[in-house]
């Protein structure tokens, strides 16, 4: 059967290039630091001050110590990939406009303490993606919303004040911004496959003429039965018809 469009979801080199590029950059950005002695910290979100508001756009990119930039490296890279491969058309609005908005948010409701990270980006795409499979209801996508809810499900608990080292404000922030984006483009997301079958115009051929309106398998009646058919047209060859035409002069 046909589809009436093509599958609007495809690998490409940019759903590896740009995750993989967004992940060396938070690294070199790292390596920058202890190499040369730099301190970037400074540079984080500090709320309601006006030179915190900087950190809405550095901030994501710096990081107090290797664990905490190995923590999110791996997660923000799986979530960019399935970003790009399912939501290709709106991952860079997603992924900027989220980051900025969520930024702006924690920089609202944030303590009084710099607050730095890429943890805010990860929860943002984690809501996104969760809530857009949710909304379209594609196998494709409940399934890659499981993957990721089975995979980080216990950040979950990190949006509450559990550890004082912690921006829980950011990773709510997030997670906020990211459900609002997953309603925000809930219609313009790509549309799903559509196949001949689900077309109200659509008229069976032979092939469809094999199933009930239920979807269920007709059978193919037994060959003695065939047989006894075919014998009952040949009979009905034999017969002699007369046709009548009338007509006027």
């Amino acid at each position: 059967m046909k589809l009436k469009e093509q599958n609007p979801f495809k690998f490409s080199t940019l759903t590896i290039a740009f995750p993989l590029y967004f992940v060396l950059f938070l690294w070199v950005v790292f390596w920058l630091e202890i190499t040369f002695g730099f301190n970037f910290t400074k540079y984080g979100l500090y709320p309601r001050t006006l030179k915190g508001l900087i950190g809405i756009v550095v901030s994501p990119f710096v990081h107090g110590n290797l664990k905490h930039l190995f923590n999110n490296s791996i997660p923000i890279f799986v979530l960019l990939v399935t970003l790009f491969y399912f939501y290709r058309k709106v991952a860079f609005k997603v992924l900027i406009q989220g980051t900025l908005l969520l930024g702006f948010l924690t920089w609202i409701i944030g303590r009084n303490s710099y607050h730095i990270g890429a943890s805010g980006i990860v929860y943002l795409l984690f809501g996104f993606i969760f809530f857009s499979g949710l909304f379209q209801k594609y196998y494709r996508l409940i399934a890659v919303s499981l993957m990721v809810i089975f995979l980080y499900g216990g950040m979950i608990w990190y949006i509450f004040p559990t550890k004082e080292e912690i921006s829980w404000e950011g990773h709510l922030s997030g997670l906020i911004v990211g459900i609002f984006f997953a309603m925000r483009y809930r219609k313009s997301s790509p549309k799903l496959p559509q196949y001949d079958w689900e077309k109200d115009d659509y008229v069976k051929d032979n092939f469809d003429l094999r199933f009930d309106d239920n979807g269920n398998y007709i059978p193919i009646p037994p060959l003695e039965e065939i047989e006894v058919v075919y014998e009952e047209v040949l009979a009905r060859k034999d017969e002699t018809i007369n046709i009548q035409y009338n007509y006027k002069e």
